[in-house]
């Protein structure tokens, strides 16, 4: 993922940034229980922008990170609501695994809270995001999945 958005205009790139951080914080939140305020001083003082393990991290829109990671945990019922019905029958969010969730938390709460962003913009970033964890089949599930929660947004 780290060569793509290399290629990618600094706007871009920042906010493929961002995003890539929100379900990293997002992750770290439902793991560890961490509070809003302290996760996201963390990760504006040690994760965006940095190098950690040899990697260097792309520079994250900040403003950008704070809203969909502060969106989603005020908007948790909401969005796990949405998900929740999006999913096959017998199937609840406790099922999917921890990253997969807050790939598909992020994109939700951007795809309904976000008008400024273009629906396709936000359903192919959180595409890309997941394919940095999983393979193909979990890509196109996280793209079936957010493209469902747009049309019910209306977008």
């Amino acid at each position: 993922m780290s060569q793509n958005l290399r290629s990618q205009a600094p706007k871009s790139q920042a906010r493929s940034a961002a995003r890539l951080g929100a379900v990293q914080a997002l992750y770290q939140q439902q793991m560890e229980g961490t509070r809003l305020a302290k996760l996201l001083d963390e990760f504006h003082q040690h994760r965006l922008g940095r190098v950690i393990e040899d990697e260097e991290y792309a520079e994250a829109d900040v403003d950008f990170f704070d809203d969909v990671v502060s969106g989603v945990d005020a908007r948790r019922d909401e969005i796990d609501a949405m998900l929740t019905a999006r999913l096959a029958e017998g199937w609840t969010l406790l099922r999917l695994d921890k990253t997969m969730l807050q790939i598909l938390r992020a994109g939700t709460y951007e795809l309904i809270a976000r008008a400024d962003v273009p629906k396709a913009s936000t359903i192919s970033e959180y595409v890309d995001v997941a394919k940095a964890f999983f393979d193909d089949r979990e890509a196109k599930f996280v793209n079936g999945v957010l493209d469902a929660v747009a049309k019910e947004a209306g977008r």
